[in-house]
Formats: structure tokens, C-alpha cells, sequence
């Protein structure tokens, strides 16, 4: 027996599949723009999870340039099959909906099969039937002609394999439980007792998310939705409910016929959001056909007595990370934006050191700029780094940035004044920069730049040559959150340096970048 702790993924890991093979779990969650995508997580006993990966790690694979934040890639789904395993998802800012395959979980995955017009919509999903033959299940725009915001269907269609190519016709079998519903996505498709069981998502990813789920006994027919629809939601509880928005799941089986299913959901503080939608678990039992969620609780739980022996792993997600830069590999954790590649960094130019490159492009704009962040796990967080970074000019700037989007961000920045380097902490909202406050530094050697966050506030600090002083009190976060910020992601947090649209061959060298949780 070993108990899980709800979320058991922390922080922006929104829309979660997954899927058994053997004793092992694997689980895929979106990632929109942020660079490597689609990060892959490994578990034996559903508590403990390490990630492993990110299935798309290559530009090939992350066409997102130019790009809002909350574009890019769209809830994926991953599936096994005769020893190979499958992710499709969407790419919302480049040729929609396609499919990656890898001979193991952890990679390399191959190049996208792109599906075309063909397979309009988002949020697809692959069903092996017990014939072996592969079906294609999404949501698209009601063909008919869409008569409000949301009027979608989910339908399904076979795909070859071989050719990665829909075939055949398809059809539409459920348009969601609620009348006049809306955005019926996330299916997924699973055979059990005869029946086809289609599990989805509807009434958006807000405030009225839920699961619902119908069948059938024919793939290729209208399906009867269960008498209880929708079987799982937070909507009734209130937007005081410490864990709203629950919704869009995935099911899956142990080895011993136990059922669980993952979902996302959000833990908002003063009623806003800044971590976006993470990763719960919730078990599963059947009744007269139909799968119960959280049987006799009907609402997430903090922690599950799941019946699976322990296993932990050396690296697993929690609420720490720590790192000083002797790999000669960056850590999977860390995210670009739309790209993560090492024209904007290095491990190796300088020993025990991760240097980010000063160019041009710049966090407040839709580019791919010289930044490496984390997610914020917690409302309760340090972030703490080691810098070195003499500024050339005006332009130039490096340190740290708590970023929900281009539009609205929290900058604290090492950069060039009058008489030396000064600190500055910007607030960056609504596209409007707001210096903060501002203070010259002794020295040009190494100085150390932390944030203390605790209920959507935070207090800034500088330390040079082993003296710290508060630099900001009471900095307010909200401006930072999904409620006020609009988008699909959370925040990271993360090392920047940027010359603001001037050429450079500067660099800024970090020390170390600690997380921590409070």
C-alpha cells in the first residue's frame, strides 16, 4: 500500500493522459509554447512519478514561432501498442493535429506525422481495438454550422497506421451531455464488458469544467450518455473551493483490475490561480455499466491509499529543485520558450557554470528569448540564483523573471546606471513596464538575487559580498494570474538575459538556481 498525494503532479501540468504497460504507468501533459514539449512522466505505483523526458525535444517536432504562449501544443494523449508507443496532440500555431511514435517511453520520438485537413479540430486521441485496427477520436466545429461559442461534436474515424493516414468515413457519435454544451473535447475512447466507453471533457476549462461519459456497443453509432451526466465536476462547490475547475480525464487500469483516473484542476489562492491547471488522481470503481469517480466522496481527495507497492525514484517531481551547473546536460525540467537550445546557452564555456547569451529578443515580446525557467509549484516558494553580469550598455539585462506571459511579468534585473550596475524589479502588465524600485550594486562580482512568494505577494532581495537587503516588500502577484493574465498555463519562474532588440556579445554566468516550496 502507498499513499498518494493530490496533485501528484504540482504546478502547470495541465491536461493529462495516460497509460499502463505492465507494471508501468506513463502520463503526458500539454505544454502550448514552452520548449521542450509534452513532458513525460514515470511512475509503478501512481504516487511517486519521475519525469523521464519530453517527447517533442526537437524544432522539427515544435514548429511555434511568433506565438502567444497558450498557442503551440494542446492537450496530448498517449497510448501503447505491440511495442510501440503513440502521442498525438495539436499544434494550434502550426499544421494541427498529428501523431509521434518512440520504441520506449523516455525517446527519441520520431518526426510528426501531420494528419491535415483531414482531421479538423483538437484534443485527438487513439483507440486500438481488439482487432488491432487503430481508431481516431477528436472534437471538431458542429459541421452544420457553428450556432454559438463552443457548438462542437466529438467524432471518430480509422486510421492506417502504416500510411498514418485517416481512412474510411467519419462520424460523429456524441455532441456532450448538457443541452446546448459547450466544447465537448478531451475524448477518449476504452473498451470494457463489450461496450465502448467515450470519456470527455465539456463546459470549458473554467469555472464549469466536468467529466461526462457515454458508450455504445457499435464504435460507428450514436452514443447514449450515462443517466448521471456529467459524473464528475468542482462547479457546485464554489469558487472558494480550495481545488476548482476539476475536469478533462484520462482512465486507467492496474495490473490487478483497480481503476483510476487523472484530470486537471486548479488550487487558486485569494480566489486567482497563478500555477495554472495541475495534475490530480482520483480512483474509479464500475456500477450497472457506468464508472464512478471518488466513489462516496464525489470531490478530489488530498491523498489516496492506493494498493500497489511503494517505489520511489532518485529524481522525482516534488517541491525542490536544486541546481549547481556541473552537468554537462540541462535538466528536463527546465523550459525555453519555443525553443531550448544551446545558441541561447551553455554548460560547457565555463566550468560549474550555465551561461545564458545576451540577445536581442526579449521576454515582453512573442520571441524566443535567452530565458530557462521552472514551474511555480506552490504559493508558498523561494527562488534564489547566483549571477554574474556586467552590463555594456543601457540595453542590456539579466536575472530573474516570474513569467505567466509576454504581456505580464515580473522582472528582477541586473543593468547598467549611472555610476555602475543597479537592481531593478519591474512589473510588467498589461504590456506596461512599472519600475518598481531600484538599487546600486557594490561590486561587479558575483550577486545573488532572491524572491519570497507567500499568498500572491512576494518581498525581493539582493546579497553581495554576504550582506542581504530587502529590495521590494509586498509586490503584488495577481497581475500574474490566469483570472487577470487570460491564457492556458501557469507560472514559470526562471534566468534571463536579454539586449532588448540591440546586437550583443555579452553573456551572464549562473552560479546555481534553487526552488524551493515554504
Amino acid at each position: 500500500m502507498v499513499t498518494a498525494k493530490n496533485p501528484i503532479l504540482s504546478g502547470f501540468y495541465p491536461d493529462p493522459s495516460i497509460c499502463r504497460v505492465g507494471e508501468d504507468f506513463y502520463l503526458a501533459t500539454s505544454s502550448f509554447v514552452y520548449a521542450p514539449g509534452v513532458p513525460v512522466f514515470h511512475s509503478r505505483d501512481l504516487a511517486h512519478w519521475e519525469q523521464i523526458g519530453n517527447i517533442l525535444d526537437r524544432e522539427e517536432q515544435l514548429p511555434v514561432d511568433g506565438s502567444e504562449i497558450s498557442e503551440g501544443i494542446y492537450a496530448p494523449t498517449i497510448r501503447y501498442h505491440e511495442g510501440t508507443y503513440y502521442m498525438i496532440t495539436t499544434n494550434v500555431s502550426y499544421g494541427g493535429n498529428f501523431i509521434v511514435t518512440a520504441e520506449k517511453p523516455e525517446g527519441p520520438w520520431s518526426a510528426p506525422h501531420y494528419l491535415g485537413d483531414d482531421a479538423p479540430g483538437i484534443d485527438p486521441s487513439l483507440f486500438f481495438d481488439d482487432d488491432g485496427r487503430c481508431y481516431y477520436v477528436g472534437t471538431r466545429p458542429n459541421p452544420e454550422g457553428v450556432r454559438y461559442n463552443g457548438d462542437w461534436e466529438i467524432w471518430v474515424q480509422e486510421l492506417d497506421l502504416d500510411q498514418m493516414k485517416l481512412i474510411g468515413e467519419s462520424m460523429a457519435i456524441w455532441k456532450g451531455a448538457v443541452k446546448d454544451v459547450i466544447w465537448p473535447e478531451g475524448p477518449h475512447l476504452y473498451k470494457k464488458d463489450g461496450y465502448y466507453y467515450l470519456l470527455h471533457a465539456e463546459g470549458g476549462t473554467g469555472p464549469e469544467h466536468s467529466i461526462s461519459v457515454a458508450r455504445s456497443k457499435n464504435l460507428f453509432q450514436w452514443f447514449e450518455g450515462c443517466p448521471r451526466n456529467p459524473i464528475f465536476s468542482h462547479r457546485n462547490l464554489g469558487k472558494d473551493y480550495p481545488i476548482i475547475y476539476a475536469g478533462h480525464g484520462d482512465l486507467v487500469d492496474d495490473a490487478n483490475g483497480n481503476w483510476y483516473v487523472v484530470m486537471l484542476a486548479t488550487r487558486p489562492c485569494r480566489q486567482h490561480g497563478s500555477m495554472g491547471r495541475e495534475t490530480f488522481l482520483a480512483k474509479v470503481i464500475w456500477e450497472d455499466g457506468w464508472p464512478v469517480i471518488s466513489p462516496g466522496v464525489g470531490r478530489l481527495e488530498d491523498t489516496l491509499d492506493i494498493p500497489l507497492p511503494e517505489c520511489r525514484f532518485d529524481r522525482e517531481i516534488g517541491g525542490m529543485d536544486h541546481f549547481e551547473f556541473y552537468d554537462e546536460m540541462l535538466d528536463d525540467r527546465f523550459l525555453g520558450i519555443m525553443k531550448r537550445d544551446e545558441g541561447m546557452y551553455s554548460l560547457k564555456e565555463r566550468e560549474g557554470f550555465l551561461r545564458l547569451y545576451t540577445r536581442k529578443e526579449a521576454i515582453g515580446k512573442k520571441e524566443h528569448a535567452s530565458y530557462l525557467g521552472l514551474r511555480q509549484k506552490s504559493y508558498a516558494f523561494a527562488v534564489s540564483c547566483g549571477v554574474e553580469f556586467v552590463p555594456e550598455n543601457e540595453d542590456e539585462t539579466a536575472g530573474i523573471v516570474l513569467f505567466q506571459n509576454h504581456a505580464n511579468h515580473l522582472r528582477i534585473e541586473i543593468v547598467k546606471g549611472n555610476s555602475g550596475r543597479v537592481v531593478r524589479v519591474t512589473a510588467c502588465i498589461k504590456e506596461t513596464d512599472q519600475v518598481l524600485v531600484e538599487q546600486p550594486l557594490e561590486t561587479d562580482g558575483l550577486t545573488e538575487l532572491e524572491l519570497i512568494a507567500e499568498e500572491q505577494s512576494a518581498q525581493v532581495f539582493v546579497k553581495e559580498k554576504g550582506k542581504r537587503s530587502k529590495l521590494a516588500g509586498q509586490v503584488d502577484l495577481l497581475p500574474y494570474t490566469t483570472e487577470e493574465a487570460g491564457g492556458f498555463v501557469g507560472c514559470t519562474i526562471g534566468m534571463y538575459t536579454s539586449s532588448n532588440g540591440s546586437e550583443s556579445s555579452n553573456h551572464a554566468d549562473f552560479a546555481w538556481f534553487h526552488y524551493d516550496n515554504l
